[in-house]
This record gives structure tokens, C-alpha cells and sequence, in this order.
């Protein structure tokens, strides 16, 4: 369920686990996002538009802290992004999981090594027997089991943002962010790692995409319940139910 909300503290929904409260960000003198208000519960998938330029990965970077809203409140978790320090912050973020537009990977390290970077940046043992079982799952559930020892440069653009999103789910975020994900890769790359993303929901995971991708969006509404989100004018605004 997305629910915006206007009524202020009095209508906050307590299990959020993302919220934004009259949030505006400005960078460079001007407002780039202005008086955005919603409230994301676990385990609902939603999808945000809006024209190329119109703030979707501003947003996104609002929704997992890597921006500080220049007005209003972000609650990641019910916790007050504004008042929290840099390592709370990212023990925050460990819950939250990110595809970025991008898809940088460490170049000379082979898929395995980069999808597992997460787990030895936090301080986890990834040479376990534990920990190299849950990795060949996890390339196995992507479809990379036959490229675990390439590099990078190797892959094609269906396999970067596979491999992206692997790395993205292997510390078992409760909300996976995406950005543009498949803005790269042909229709049929883009059915399967859709395919991905509804399994992450089913099995209660919370995922928010950004996308122009309105073919992506009806093959999702077909399989889960979705909500669709549009910026428009630097406001949020609830897509119609045409899309």
C-alpha cells in the first residue's frame, strides 16, 4: 500500500518503511522537488515516472539517504533521517537495497567478487562455507552461474543489471530500490529481471522502481499488486489507472 498523506504527524502509518513528510530538495539555488508526502508499507511494489530530468533519481537517492531533503522529514524505518549520524545512517541503508542506473562494478574483479563486495565492505566472513553456499544460490536465482568468473567488460547488458541486482539483494534488504533498470537491455532482459523483482515481492520484500518503461509497468500490474507514482512540476502525483 502507497498512501499520501497530508494530515501531518497525526496520520503518520507507524509501520512505513519509507515515508516523506512535506519533503522538498533544492540544489544549485533552485527547488528540484517540492512538498512530496507519502508513506511506503513492507511489501508493497511501486513504480515512479515522470519525464527524463523530472527528479526520479533524486528521489530515490531521498529514499535511502544518500541525499538529506533540504526541507520536510525522510523515515527510513521510522527513524528521522535528519537526525541520525554517517554510521547509522549506513547500518540503515544495509536494509535497503540499491540498482543503480549505472551498474558500476570493480573491473578486475570477477562477478562473484563484486556481487559479494557488500558483505566484506560491512564486515562479513564471505570465505565461509555458509557464505560461498548463499552466493552460488544467489547466482544461480540470477542466471549467472556459467559467469561467475568473468569480468565485468565481459557481460552483456542483461547480465550487468542481473549481477546489479544480485549484489543489490545479498545482504536480504527488506526494500530493494531500482533505478531505470532496464532502461539497457531488450524486452526479453526486461521480462526477466522482472520476473526477479516479483519473486523479491512475493517472498514480502518492499520495491520501488523508477522507470519510463510504461510496457514494464502493465506486465507488472498483470502479476502483483502495483501503485504507480508520477513527479510531475517537481510534485508527486498518483498515476492514473490508464497506465
Amino acid at each position: 500500500m502507497l498512501r499520501h498523506n497530508n494530515a501531518g504527524n497525526r496520520g503518520r502509518d507507524k509501520t512505513a518503511v519509507i515515508e516523506l513528510e512535506n519533503v522538498a530538495y533544492s540544489y544549485g539555488g533552485g527547488e528540484l522537488l517540492t512538498d512530496m508526502t507519502l508513506s511506503v508499507a513492507p511489501g508493497s511494489f511501486h513504480f515512479l515516472t515522470g519525464p527524463s530530468g523530472s527528479g526520479k533519481t533524486t528521489f530515490l537517492k531521498l529514499c535511502y539517504g544518500a541525499l538529506q531533503a533540504t526541507a520536510g522529514h525522510v523515515r527510513l524505518f521510522e527513524r528521522d533521517v535528519r537526525g541520525l549520524g554517517r554510521d547509522d545512517v549506513a547500518i540503515l541503508r544495509r536494509k535497503i537495497g540499491v540498482v543503480h542506473q549505472d551498474c558500476q562494478f570493480l573491473d578486475h574483479l570477477p562477478v562473484t567478487e563484486n556481487i559479494a563486495l557488500p558483505l566484506s565492505v560491512s564486515g562479513q566472513d564471505t570465505s565461509g562455507a555458509g557464505a560461498e553456499a548463499n552466493l552460488k544460490e544467489l547466482l544461480a536465482w540470477v542466471g549467472l552461474t556459467a559467469r561467475g568468473d568473468a569480468l565485468p567488460p565481459e557481460l552483456s547488458g542483461g547480465e550487468r543489471q542481473r549481477a546489479a541486482l544480485a549484489r543489490a539483494v545479498i545482504m536480504s534488504p527488506d526494500v530493494i530500490l531500482a533505478d531505470e533498470p532496464t532502461g539497457n537491455i531488450d524486452w526479453e532482459m526486461s521480462q526477466r529481471l522482472l520476473t526477479l523483482l516479483v519473486e523479491l515481492n512475493r517472498m514480502g520484500k518492499t520495491i520501488l522502481v523508477a522507470t519510463h518503461d510504461l510496457g514494464l509497468i502493465r506486465a507488472a500490474k498483470a502479476q502483483v499488486p502495483t501503485r504507480v507514482l508520477r513527479i510531475s512540476n517537481r510534485r508527486l502525483q498518483m498515476a492514473g489507472a490508464d497506465l
